[in-house]
């Protein structure tokens, strides 16, 4: 019966049981999307990162338990973890993977490592839109729109009592929806919601990241900013927003290390 390792890591943590947990598979070639969308469903975790060597680095993929997407922030961590911490012979600082969303860099920053991503600033929306209101069950000083819906609240307390109505925010369409405020003691908090992904609730998302980064430094006026995202789990970041590119820093912690059998 043919087999296939497996990996799970908890990104932007310092703690096991915290952060976001992602499953990283390395695999000789692709397999068939179909295997690559039912492995990721029965990981059942926000996303699947799958690794292929290429040219001196790897091809990289993610899977929610239901689509491919884009970006994955946390599940790029985790996979530049296995590789520089598990599968690096002779140890290296860096690793180069290729992906639909560019060349994405992760190195080792200690006590963490370090990922560039692509900027994706909000856009101006109408706001404060009362769809989201209606969905998150307040309503915001501000709506902003973007690859995420993104919902401003006054203070970190607000954000960690929303209860949203999931069925409304799928309704919202897009990446999904970030509710976000100023932080009691970082610079801001996050929450994020991605239920017609299969994600009602995000642990810690890189990609909504790459949007809060380039919002806080603006209003804040600070490039390097200390992050916290407020979900159950909960996870911290720090984020060095540039004109093109937001920064991340993080550390992993090493859950499981085992074999999926393939069918």
């Amino acid at each position: 019966m043919p087999t296939l390792p497996i990996f799970t890591v908890d990104a932007f943590t310092d703690q096991l049981f915290r952060g976001n947990p992602a499953a990283v598979c390395p695999l000789r070639d692709w397999l068939p999307d179909e295997l690559l969308g039912s492995i990721a469903a029965e990981n059942n975790l926000s996303e699947t990162a799958y690794i292929v060597p290429r040219d001196g680095g790897y091809g990289l993929r993610w899977f929610t338990p239901t689509v491919e997407v884009d970006l994955c922030g946390h599940a790029t961590l985790a996979a530049g973890h296995v590789v520089l911490r598990e599968l690096s012979h002779p140890p290296t600082e860096e690793v180069v993977f290729e992906t639909r969303s560019g060349e994405l860099r992760v190195r080792i920053a200690p006590p963490g490592y370090e990922i560039d991503l692509p900027a994706t600033p909000p856009v101006a929306a109408p706001s404060p839109d009362p769809q989201i209101a209606t969905a998150i069950g307040t309503t915001p000083q501000e709506t902003l729109g973007g690859p995420h819906h993104v919902a401003v609240l006054t203070h970190e307390a607000a954000v960690r009592a929303v209860r949203p109505d999931f069925a409304l925010v799928a309704e919202l369409g897009g990446g999904g929806l970030i509710v976000t405020a100023p932080g009691d003691d970082v610079d801001f908090v996050s929450r994020f919601f991605a239920p017609h992904h299969g994600i009602p609730e995000d642990p810690v998302t890189g990609s909504a990241h790459c949007t809060l980064g380039p919002y806080w430094a603006e209003r804040l006026g600070k490039t390097h900013l200390r992050a916290r995202q407020v979900s159950p789990r909960g996870g911290a970041l720090e984020c060095q927003v540039g004109p093109a590119s937001v920064s991340l820093r993080g550390q992993c912690r090493s859950y499981l290390r085992g074999t999926i059998e393939l069918p």
